[in-house]
């Protein structure tokens, strides 16, 4: 009697024993307390399931590390967890932590765009990126001037002569991007840099137009400079480079416009005869030739455009004054004379 007294308080015991180990596994796979607000956690490369586990109980997104290895032997689960920094609510199963790590489903970075239109000069530029990080736009202009380690292949041409305004100008592409919040402005300078080089590098048998031109890279990034200030209808852009290259050949001086704007310390809505006078390098009105480089940053049309001018007779050309932004185009100057009353007469029209 004895002897049957003792088995049953070892069975009541062994009995005890597994409920209260089946408590602890149900227990343990159960979500913990839910809450709105969402904890944040850090998953790094090379972390197997035993530290994952424990960095979510640490993180009070699971009750239990040890159930939570179990359950994902169990579910032959862990081998496809994706690094990253991640963030889940309180209250969320195991199955749904899980398929978050499954996924990648990380946290989206916070990003900060700049926006780059085709034509702007460094400085705009360097506003542009100030407005974008708070930083002073004249330590973005120091990297313009003097770009160092943050130069690309294509800027190796550009002539030391101490006639540029900037010597970035030109090489910084127009374009969206998207930066990581806290990218440093030589990251950014880098990044449009590159992507200057990269849409060079598209450009079939670039080099090789080059040569047939007889010009430098430099040279050529000028001439799409100029077109891009001057040309609003994309239609314009190889017939506006041919009469560049035609005035060019002759040596008749460019008297672009737009080179006197670049010259002057502020850019003004209407230029005045005297300004057309200032001296600098860069007024095509007063010096032959090309101007020492580019007056902003050229669009992959404007340097198609300077690649493959249009073939013309034109020497001229006169902005229209009824608001469609296209030109008049002369082959003399006498006709060059009659467009500008053609145009003045089609304002008054307007």
């Amino acid at each position: 009697m004895k002897a049957v007294k003792v088995v049953i308080v070892i069975l009541i015991i062994l009995l005890l024993g597994a409920g209260g180990g089946a408590y602890y596994v149900w227990n343990g796979l159960q979500p913990v307390q839910a809450s709105d607000e969402p904890v944040k956690f850090t998953i790094e490369p090379g972390m197997g399931t035993s530290k994952i586990a424990d960095v979510l109980q640490q993180n009070g997104l699971i009750k239990n590390a040890a159930v939570f290895k179990g359950y994902l032997k169990w579910k032959r689960e862990g081998s496809r967890f994706q690094a990253g920094i991640y963030e889940a609510k309180p209250g969320a199963t195991l199955d749904e932590l899980i398929a978050k790590l499954n996924k990648g489903d990380v946290v989206k970075e916070e990003m900060v765009r700049i926006t780059i239109p085709e034509g702007y000069t460094v400085e705009q530029i360097a506003a542009k990126v100030s407005e974008a990080t708070g930083a002073p736009a004249d330590s973005f202009l120091q990297l313009a001037d003097h770009p160092g380690n943050e130069a690309i292949a294509a800027f190796k041409e550009v002539p030391d002569n101490g006639k540029l305004k900037h010597a970035a100008e030109g090489y910084l592409f127009p374009d969206t991007y998207d930066f990581k919040k806290g990218t440093t402005e030589p990251e950014m300078f880098r990044r449009m840099m590159e992507q200057t080089q990269s849409k060079l590098d598209g450009i079939p048998n670039l080099q090789e137009k080059l040569r047939d031109r007889g010009l430098t890279l430099h040279e050529m990034l000028t001439i799409a400079s100029l077109v891009e200030r001057e040309v609003v209808v994309d239609k314009e852009r190889p017939l506006v480079a041919g009469v560049i290259y035609n005035r060019l050949d002759k040596n008749m001086k460019l008297e672009i416009d737009a080179t006197v704007q670049y010259a002057l310390p502020e850019p003004k809505e209407r230029l005045l005869y005297k300004d057309l006078k200032v001296e600098s390098p860069y007024n095509t009105y007063l010096h032959e030739g090309l101007p020492p480089g580019p007056i902003c940053s050229p669009s992959l049309a404007s340097i198609e455009a300077a690649l493959n001018p249009e073939a013309s007779d034109y020497l001229y050309y006169v902005t229209k004054k009824d608001g469609s932004h296209e030109h008049l185009f002369a082959k003399t100057y006498q006709e060059h004379l009659k467009n500008i009353q053609k145009s003045k007469s089609g304002a008054n029209k307007g």
